[in-house]
C-alpha cells in the first residue's frame, strides 16, 4: 500500500514543507510538563513488551477500546500481553477521524520504522514480533527513546511529599543525554474532601520536612523546606490540577482555625474549604515567586466520574471528561491578588473546555507586565484537546489575542515514552498553519523572519522561560536552514 503518513503529512503547501524540514523536524525537545515515571528514566528501563510500552497506563486508548466494545479483561485486566495488544488492533480500524488513529501510525514510523503497513488484525502478530525485538535493544530503553527523539529536558510530576530518589540517581549518570527535573504538583495540600487520606498525607509531609505540623504556619513551613528541597534538584515549576482556581476572600484567624480542624479531622464547612485552598494556593504562589518558579495550571477536568470503576481501578484510568466550572472571576482574582503586590510569578494556563479558548487568551494579556517576554502564557492544548482541531484553535485564539511568537510550544503530558510524536504532530501543523496563511496572503513571505518565528516556538522561547540555561549549539539556528 502507498505510504500513509509520508515525511510531508500534514504539510499543503512548498512553505510549509521547509519550514518543517528546514528548521522544526531537527530541533530538540524540551518536555517542560509530563507524567513519565522518574524510576523508568533513572533506571534505564527495558520494556518487555510492545503492550507494555502502548498500553499500560494509557487511558486515551482504553476509553476507545471500552467504546469498541472491547472486554475490561484485554484493558486493564489479566489478559496477556499478546491477547491486549490484539485486542487494541482490532480497535485501531475504528479509530478514524479520532487522533489516535494519527499518533498510532505516527509511532509506529517514529521510533519503529514502520510506515507501509496499518495496524489491523491482519498485520498485528508482524508488527508486535517486530517492535518486540527493538524494544529488547538498548536504543528501545527509556533512555535510548529518549535519545532516538532528541529529549533535552524531561520534568516529571511530583508530590511534595515524594523522595526524588530517582532524581539525584539519574543526575550523577554522567552517560544520559536527558536531562530530568522534578515539578512541584502539590494538589494533595488542597485535597480536603476525605479528611483522614489528608492527614495521611500531612503525616508523611511532616516526616519528609522534618518539621512537625500542627498548625498552618507550620505547614506552610514544611512546605518550604519541601520547596527548597526541589529547587536544589533542578525544580524549575509547579504544576497544579484543578477544576477552577480558588480565590476566596479570607482572614488569617479563618484560615488558622479551618487547618486547626483540618488536622484534628473535623468535618469542615464549605467556606472553610474555600477559605483554606485560596489560602493555601496563594501561599503557593509565593513560594514559586520567591524562587522563580514558573507557576502551572491546567484546569476545568471533571474527574473520576465513573463511581463503579473508580472504585474497581482508580484514578486516571480514562472516566474523566470536560468540566463546565465558572473560571473567569476566580482566575482573574487569583492573578490579581498576586500582581497587586508585585509577587506574580510566570504563569501558563491550560483550559480543558474549549468555550474557554478565548477566555484564557485574553487573560493571559491582563497581566503581563513587560518584565520579560510573554510571563503569562496561554498553553498548549491539553487532554481532550490535544487533536488537530484543539490545537488549531489555540493557535489562533493566541495568534488573535496575544503573541504567537512568544509562545513557549508543545509538551506531552504523556506517561507514554512513545507520545514525543506529538511534538512532531504539534510541529508540522504550526508549519502548515503558517504556509497557508501566506497562499492566502494574510502574512508575508519574509522566510527568515518565519524561521525564528518556528524556531523559538518550537524550542528557544521554553529554554529561555524556564531557564534551562541549555546552550545555543543545543539546536539550530534559523540562519542554518
Amino acid at each position: 500500500m502507498a505510504v500513509f503518513i509520508d515525511e510531508n503529512f500534514l504539510l499543503e503547501s512548498t512553505v510549509a514543507r521547509d519550514l518543517y524540514h528546514g528548521i522544526a523536524k531537527a530541533l530538540p525537545i524540551i518536555d517542560y510538563h509530563c507524567h513519565l515515571p522518574p524510576e523508568a528514566i533513572a533506571e534505564n528501563h527495558q520494556f518487555r513488551t510492545l503492550t507494555e510500552i502502548w498500553l499500560n497506563d494509557d487511558h486515551y486508548k482504553w476509553r476507545a477500546m471500552r467504546a469498541n466494545g472491547v472486554s475490561e479483561r484485554y484493558i486493564t485486566g489479566d489478559a496477556s500481553d499478546w491477547e491486549k495488544f490484539e485486542a487494541w488492533a482490532r480497535t485501531v480500524p475504528y479509530t478514524l477521524r479520532n487522533p489516535l488513529y494519527h499518533w498510532t501510525h505516527l509511532e509506529l514510523g517514529r521510533p519503529f520504522g514502520i510506515r507501509d503497513r496499518l495496524l489491523d488484525t491482519e498485520s498485528a502478530p508482524e508488527i508486535y514480533e517486530l517492535c518486540n525485538r527493538l524494544l529488547a535493544t538498548p536504543e528501545f530503553s527509556a533512555q535510548g527513546l529518549l535519545e532516538q527523539f532528541n529529549v533535552l529536558v524531561v520534568c516529571s510530576t511530583d508530590d511534595p511529599t515524594d523522595s526524588l530518589e530517582a532524581h539525584q540517581r539519574h543526575a550523577r549518570n554522567s552517560r544520559a543525554k536527558t536531562r530530568l527535573y522534578p515539578t512541584w504538583r502539590p494538589d494533595r495540600a488542597l485535597a480536603l474532601e476525605d479528611l483522614a487520606a489528608y492527614n495521611d498525607w500531612l503525616d508523611g509531609l511532616e516526616a519528609r520536612s522534618g518539621v512537625a505540623i500542627a498548625s498552618f504556619g507550620s505547614f506552610l513551613e514544611a512546605m518550604r523546606a519541601r520547596h527548597a528541597f526541589f529547587h536544589e534538584l533542578g525544580c524549575r515549576a509547579s504544576d497544579h490540577g484543578l477544576e477552577t482556581p480558588y480565590a476566596e476572600s479570607y482572614r488569617p484567624s479563618e484560615v488558622e482555625r479551618a487547618f486547626d480542624k483540618a488536622r484534628s479531622r473535623k468535618e469542615l464547612l464549605g467556606q472553610e474549604i474555600a477559605a483554606l485552598r485560596s489560602a493555601i494556593l496563594h501561599e503557593l504562589a509565593l513560594l514559586d515567586h520567591e524562587r522563580g518558579w514558573v507557576q502551572q495550571f491546567h484546569l476545568g477536568a471533571l474527574r473520576n466520574t465513573n463511581t463503579r470503576m473508580f472504585e474497581r481501578l482508580g484514578p486516571n484510568t480514562g472516566f474523566d471528561s470536560i468540566g463546565d466550572w465558572e473560571v473567569a472571576r476566580p482566575l482573574a482574582r487569583f492573578l490579581d491578588r498576586l500582581d497587586r503586590s508585585e509577587q506574580l510569578p510566570r504563569t501558563i494556563l491550560y483550559n480543558l473546555n474549549p468555550r474557554d479558548n478565548e477566555l484564557f487568551a485574553t487573560m493571559v494579556g491582563n497581566f503581563q507586565d513587560g518584565a520579560i517576554p510573554g510571563k503569562i502564557q496561554y498553553g498548549s492544548s491539553w487532554w481532550f484537546l490535544d487533536q488537530l482541531d484543539g490545537m488549531e484553535k489555540q493557535l489562533n485564539a493566541l495568534s488573535n489575542m496575544g503573541l504567537l511568537s512568544r509562545f513557549v510550544g508543545m509538551l506531552t503530558d504523556s506517561r507514554s515514552f512513545l507520545s514525543y510524536s506529538r511534538h512532531d504532530y504539534f510541529r508540522r501543523l504550526l508549519c502548515n498553519l503558517l504556509g497557508n496563511d501566506i497562499k492566502r496572503g494574510l502574512i508575508p513571505d519574509q522566510r527568515e523572519m518565519l524561521q525564528q518565528m518556528v524556531a523559538d516556538i518550537c524550542f528557544h522561547n521554553a529554554n529561555r522561560y524556564f531557564r534551562f540555561g541549555l546552550p545555543a549549539g543545543a539546536a539550530p539556528s534559523a540562519g542554518a536552514a
